[in-house]
């Protein structure tokens, strides 16, 4: 059975080459663009599953193509992993926050990056926008009671706590900047600041106890729930 259709665009011909190399190697199909032009048209024909995405790009740069494509209604569960320089944390923060899956800098291992597609592919098949019941290895959240448990044992959280693991584990592996995950407990607080995130994400570690490890410090830009 083949697999997904898979967009490269990066206008280093070199490294393009190296990421279809290896991407066909592990079974997918392989189109690519060495511009955001091209980027745009090739999504809207072929329809790829997944985009990897340079953000230095000739005319349309890497960020106006992933927000081009988020807010058009037909493309917007395009799933997109940024490639980026080091030093680029803000960019990267943008790119989430336009609603990019994931990201890598640059220089990566070719394993590293099959990995990460891999891994994306999976969670835009098995995770919905929103889920109403998560279980993850013991761990379950019930949004319609509002009822978290490990091992069949309820962990009493507040409401923000609640709130935060619910976005957090309802699509593990993706990282969440601090600013989307105020968004997510906006509501029943009347002033929150990115040091609030910070608390209540220490809070919730203590109380998940073995699954505290799971939540991930992205230094510089957010957090996520280890897949």
């Amino acid at each position: 059975m083949s697999k997904e259709k898979i967009l490269v665009v990066d206008d280093e011909q070199d490294l393009a080459k190296l990421i279809r190399y290896h991407l066909e190697k592990n079974g997918y199909k392989v189109i690519s663009a060495d511009n955001g032009e091209d980027a745009l048209f090739l999504t809207r024909k072929e329809r790829p599953e997944l985009i990897i995405l340079d953000l230095m790009l000739p005319g349309i740069d890497g960020l106006e193509v992933c927000k081009k494509l988020k807010a058009d209604q037909a493309l917007s569960n395009t799933a997109i992993i940024m490639l980026t320089a080091k030093g680029e944390e803000a960019d990267i923060i943008t790119g989430l926050k336009l609603g990019a899956d994931g990201y890598m800098t640059k220089p990566f291992s070719p394993k590293e990056l099959v990995g990460r597609v891999q891994a994306v592919i999976r969670r835009t098949k098995t995770v919905s926008t929103t889920k109403d019941y998560i279980e993850i290895d013991g761990l379950t959240i019930d949004l319609y009671k509002h009822e978290v448990t490990i091992k069949n044992e309820p962990v009493p959280l507040t409401l923000t706590e609640f709130k935060l693991l619910h976005q957090l584990a309802g699509k593990p592996g993706r990282v969440f900047t601090r600013d989307q995950l105020l968004d997510a407990i906006s509501g029943h607080e009347t002033f929150v600041i990115d040091r609030t995130i910070d608390v209540h994400i220490a809070s919730l570690r203590k109380k998940l106890n073995v699954f505290a490890s799971r939540i991930i410090t992205i230094r510089g830009i957010g957090y996520k729930f280890r897949e």
